[in-house]
This record gives C-alpha cells, structure tokens and sequence, in this order.
C-alpha cells in the first residue's frame, strides 16, 4: 500500500484508510466484524477512521484491535452524545474525547475531528478551545475538523477563525465525481502542511441504486444523472474510476471506504493500486463539474 505524509505531523498514512460507520451496526456479526478489522489491517489499509456516532464501532475497534495498536493510525469524532452534557460544548468536548478513548482502549487518539459542527459553533471557539486543551494534555496528537461548505473554509483558513486559530492540524471532507467543491479548500490547507482525509469518495455508489431518501446521496444521484452523459465510462467500473478519482486529487493524503464485504476491501485495494486516472479523463470529469456549477452549502 502507498504511504503518504498527513500533512507536516510526522504521521504517515495510506493511500487507502478504512471507514468504520458500517461495523458498527449492532446486527452485524461480532466474529465477521473482528475478522474484517484484522483484514483491513493486514492488507496495508493502516488508517481506521470511526466517529462518537457510529454506533458499536469504536467499541469494537477498542476490543478487536488493542493489541495491534501500534499498527495504525487512528481518527475519531467528537461534539455530541454525551449522556447529561448539552452537545457542541467545551465540556461535551472534553468528554467525548475521554469516552472515545476508553471505548477505543487507547491513551492517545492519532486524529480526533469535531464532527461536522456548523460555522456559528466554530466561530464561537469553545469546542475548538477544547479540542487543542485535549491536544495539550496529549490526549489525541491532530485537532481536526470533519464537514464541508462554509464551516470547512473557515476551520482552515488562516486569518478567519479568531478563538483557536491554526487548531486544526487536519481536515475531512467529501471528494467524489460529484461533489468536487471542497478541492480547492483542501489542497491549499495541505500545502500549509494540514493532513487531509477524503470522505464518501463512492458518493453512495448513485450508478447502482434507486434514490435513498438520504439528502446527501439523492443529491449525489442527481449530479451524476447529469455529469455521467459527458464521461465515457463502462458502467461496471464506476467503483473505481470513483475511487481513484478521490485517493489521487490533488491534496488529498487518504481517502476513507467503508463496508463489510471483505471482497470489497480487496477491491478497493486493487482499485487504488491502478494509480491515478487517465489525465483526459480527469479533464473531462473536472470539466463538467466546473460547467454545471454544483454547489450546495448545505450539504455537511
């Protein structure tokens, strides 16, 4: 597996991490679960990105991988779900990192983001400030910031954060076919030395299925209606012409797939061992997103 810089940290992380929101459905099997987690691992997809909000996930990685800690890096999420504590707080904040390490059977978190908070929460500065007191007192090793549109400007833009400004050593945000807005965003907060992660790089996979009723996937859907007309592209490689699309644009350090088919893990590894995409093609899946303008603010 391609190993890459996260940004100016000293960490090194995969071309290819694992998304973990899907283990933690409480019906999947506790033994399939273990076995994928020790998969992922072994095939060189040494970054596990979790979040407070995934269900059992965090539970599971903690049980499942404690005694292969040293082997990877680890990102969680944080801001909510905190039993007697108002969510998007300093206190939420600091507890939730206490709880995800003790989930996670861990001292310290390689990455802990603030969850797709909104732009008035940050601007506020109060889970950032205790985001970077976790920080200090070696709790986690990145403050960073998972989410899109106005918040993500923000969250990394020197000069336009006020309380907490340069917190954040790391940023998540969605890449796909679809959703391409966040790229300038991201490649000039890696060029100031922030690790970055790609999210929802398979944008819901909208060749396959019919609409979800998730906003974000029905939007992706009809994006791809449209763009999918100017790109010649065999439909059964949609997987990973997406994928490959993500892992190498530019600024991107990893990019994070879930799932629980191990076949797929092995997939995705093949998929991103092809390297970048063809540059024509690249021009042409750029090209008509710039024409038809996509933007939605809202989409975090």
């Amino acid at each position: 597996m391609q190993m890459r810089a996260f940004g100016s940290s000293g960490l090194r992380v995969p071309v290819l991490g694992f998304g973990a929101m899907q283990i933690g459905d409480p019906t999947l099997d506790e033994a399939h679960a273990e076995r994928l987690l020790h998969h992922v691992l072994d095939v060189g997809l040494t970054l596990i990105d979790t979040a407070r909000g995934y269900g059992l996930a965090e539970e599971r990685i903690g049980r499942a991988l404690a005694r292969r800690r040293d082997e990877f890096v680890l990102s969680t999420k944080v801001g909510y779900g905190i039993p007697g504590v108002p969510d998007w707080t300093y206190d939420c904040v600091i507890a939730g990192v206490d709880a995800a390490r003790e989930r996670l059977r861990t001292d310290v978190i390689d990455i802990v983001h603030l969850h797709s908070c909104g732009l008035q929460t940050l601007a506020n500065g109060d889970v950032t400030r205790a985001l970077t007191r976790c920080r200090e007192q070696g709790k986690l090793k990145i403050a960073a910031y998972s989410g899109d549109g106005e918040a993500l400007h923000y969250a990394v833009t020197p000069g336009e954060r006020g309380p907490g400004e340069g917190s954040f050593q790391g940023l998540q945000a969605s890449v796909n076919l679809c959703d391409q807005q966040s790229l300038p965003v991201i490649e000039a907060a890696r060029a100031r030395g922030v690790g970055t992660l790609a999210k929802r790089s398979l944008a819901g996979r909208p060749w396959q299925g019919a609409r979800t009723g998730d906003t974000v996937h029905d939007e992706y859907r009809r994006r791809f209606e449209t763009l999918c007309r100017e790109w010649s592209v065999a439909a059964s490689d949609w997987d990973a012409v997406a994928l490959r699309f993500a892992a190498f644009a530019p600024g991107v350090d990893c990019v994070i797939v879930g799932g629980t088919d191990i076949r797929h893990v092995d997939r995705n590894v093949e998929a991103v061992a092809c390297g970048s995409l063809d540059p024509s093609l690249l021009s042409a899946i750029a090209g008509a997103f710039a024409r038809h303008g996509f933007r939605w603010e809202g989409l975090v």
